[in-house]
């Protein structure tokens, strides 16, 4: 956060603590009655406890004073007064001007509503990637183009990792440094946003270990935010195709990423008729 603090941000932040304090009774975080209240809703000192810090200090936020709480504090309050997770992002929002990262357990899920429509883009190449670019879904347009993901195993379905270790990705992408470089440029972005997220360290040694490149190029620092443009791409049957893109975040992960691809128009015709052709018994075509 900056140093200067917008005054009406933390009146904001004052009116919105004590409003989710006393939308809450004693028994929805587990407390006794404790006799009769002038006022509904917690007393300052109980929602203190439960967030395990002064009562003097949230004083403080609730009188809109620059305290300036750390995002550990922010989360501790937003278990003491049971904030939703949209809750939780606009009380960061407020003080950091930015909601903290989402670090999921496990394995992603994809909407079937995104995945729907993945689907429906063909011929348009369609794919989305999720917080550490595993390919979440891909059209039959995509993975003519580029890979076949549905067939690698779970492990290979993340686009650096068929960017580095497949040689077919450096005959796919007519510019594969360029391309290369600015992925790994994106994925070091993300890796920023979480950084209690395992699963970037883990890949990141991978790609050091399995690329010379990754173990080049790291050390630069490389930073590159999502982005809209073109991509250059080679195809056996359909030689090279110049695409334009455009990425879309997903309202229900902001770290899930659609990205959709458009050809000019005889390319784009050309794109249908080499998917129409794969659907066909006996027609399945050479990928790249």
């Amino acid at each position: 956060m900056t140093d200067a603090v917008d005054p009406a941000r933390l009146r904001e932040l004052g009116d919105f603590l004590r409003s989710r304090r006393n939308r809450l009774r004693p028994a929805d975080v587990g407390l006794p009655p404790g006799g009769r209240r002038r006022i509904p809703g917690l007393r300052r000192e109980e929602v203190a406890t439960l967030a395990a810090i002064s009562p003097t200090y949230l004083a403080f936020l609730e009188q809109g004073r620059d305290v300036r709480p750390s995002r550990q504090v922010l989360d501790a309050l937003a278990g003491a007064l049971r904030l939703s997770t949209a809750e939780r992002a606009h009380l960061h929002e407020l003080v950091h001007h930015a909601a903290p990262a989402v670090v999921t357990p496990g394995g992603e899920t994809l909407p079937p509503a995104v995945a729907a429509l993945v689907d429906r883009l063909d011929p348009c190449p369609a794919y989305v990637t999720g917080r550490r670019w595993d390919v979440l879904a891909a059209n039959r347009a995509a993975r003519a183009l580029w890979t076949d993901w549905l067939l690698l195993a779970p492990g290979a379905r993340n686009m650096l990792w068929w960017m580095f270790t497949d040689p077919a990705a450096r005959t796919v992408f007519v510019e594969w440094e360029q391309e290369a470089s600015a992925q790994l440029a994106r994925f070091r972005s993300a890796a920023a946003r979480h950084p209690g997220d395992r699963g970037f360290a883990e890949l990141t040694a991978r790609l050091k270990a399995a690329s010379p490149e990754v173990r080049a190029w790291w050390p630069r620092h490389d930073i590159a935010p999502l982005s809209s443009g073109t991509k250059r791409l080679r195809h056996p049957l359909l030689g090279e195709l110049e695409l334009r893109h455009v990425v879309l975040l997903t309202a229900d992960d902001v770290e899930q990423k659609l990205v959709a691809f458009l050809a000019a128009d005889a390319d784009q015709a050309r794109i249908a008729e080499l998917i129409a052709a794969d659907q066909r018994p006996g027609g399945l075509l050479p990928r790249p």
